[in-house]
């Protein structure tokens, strides 16, 4: 794992393009994730990926789902709506569902049908 901090923003799996975590005053960003791992699968399969790693990430970044506090979602096709939806619904902490935007819009790879973008609060130190 990279960390490198300069002033107060963290930044989490550093990399030349982007950090998959930014951490600025207790406020965590997640770049978009995608699923890497099961290209050209289902809308199920690849949103049960994407949201895994959304979780892994805030977990390590000192968050959880419970504590999301915007999600954006873009999918390739309106008709993956009811798929994604169903996932998201089974995953998501009931009476801590976020603000969400859910936009149709291109791939840059044609195989993601999903990709997240998540906003979330650090969960305060007892």
């Amino acid at each position: 794992m990279t960390i490198s901090t300069s002033g107060p923003v963290t930044r989490h799996h550093v990399g030349a393009r982007l950090s998959e975590i930014a951490i600025h005053h207790g406020t965590v960003y997640l770049a978009g994730q995608i699923p890497e791992n099961n290209p050209g699968a289902d809308m199920r399969v690849q949103t049960e990926e994407v949201l895994g790693h959304v979780e892994r990430l805030l977990n390590e970044a000192g968050s959880s789902k419970a504590h999301i506090l915007m999600c954006q979602i873009f999918i390739r096709e309106a008709q993956d709506i009811a798929a994604m939806n169903a996932v998201w619904d089974a995953w998501i902490v009931p009476g801590h569902t976020p603000p969400r935007a859910t936009v149709i819009a291109p791939a840059i790879n044609p195989d993601y049908r999903i990709e997240v973008i998540v906003t979330a609060a650090q969960i305060a130190a007892d």
